[in-house]
């Protein structure tokens, strides 16, 4: 009886693991949408200023894309 008690103890752990890698696993690729988004939006307004022209926009927009 003992060793069924540890043995279901041990399985929630796993569980318990499991779940927290799967959630820090979302969070890690959210931010890296973000981080994608940002740099996005700093080519636009590059972009919008005329600070570059459309041929250099289209290539760092497509190497964001990429990544």
């Amino acid at each position: 009886m003992v060793g069924y008690g540890h043995c279901m103890g041990m399985g929630w752990w796993w569980l318990i693991l499991i779940i927290l890698l799967i959630i820090l696993f979302y969070f890690l690729k959210e931010k890296q949408k973000s981080k994608t988004s940002s740099a996005q939006e700093i080519l636009d307004t590059l972009y919008a200023k005329g600070e570059i022209d459309k041929k250099e926009y289209e290539e760092r927009s497509d190497n964001l894309k990429k990544q």
